[in-house]
């Protein structure tokens, strides 16, 4: 069970962990122990997720979605497979908590009459300043 909120959890079936090596710095270490993670969720699939969350959760999650529909994080950033995962685990849950939150909705206003004249009068000057760049007359 991962937990994202006190209501929201993520089952155990829903997240596929794999380990391999990672690259990198890390000796004689680096060549023998799997310590890198790649933490799959299957997000598509979610009973847990309602289609605004899974929505919003795509538009985060960027090349990391893949086309099944599942989340891959890929962690090799320590020399600890446990700590590894652990960030993996994480990031996931921050990214499911951004996607919780509804973006608030625009509301449309009207520009205000100083920011209106303001704009016309600097479009008035670079008018003028463009109308100056004329070829140069014979001047005898």
């Amino acid at each position: 069970m991962l937990h994202v909120t006190e209501t929201l959890t993520i089952a155990e079936w829903e997240l596929t962990e794999s380990f391999m090596r990672a690259s990198g710095p890390g000796g004689q270490n680096v060549n023998k122990v799997s310590t890198a993670v790649e933490l799959r969720f299957e997000a598509e699939r979610s009973p847990h997720l309602a289609p605004g969350v899974k929505a919003r959760l795509r538009k985060l999650a960027g090349r990391r979605w893949t086309t099944e529909g599942a989340i891959v994080i890929q962690v090799d950033e320590t020399r600890s497979q446990a700590r590894n995962r652990d960030i993996a685990r994480e990031r996931l849950v921050e990214m499911i908590r951004a996607a919780l939150v509804a973006p608030k909705r625009r509301i449309a206003t009207k520009p205000t009459l100083g920011s209106q004249r303001r704009r016309i009068a600097a479009k008035t000057q670079r008018g003028e300043v463009k109308a100056l760049r004329g070829k140069v007359g014979d001047e005898e």
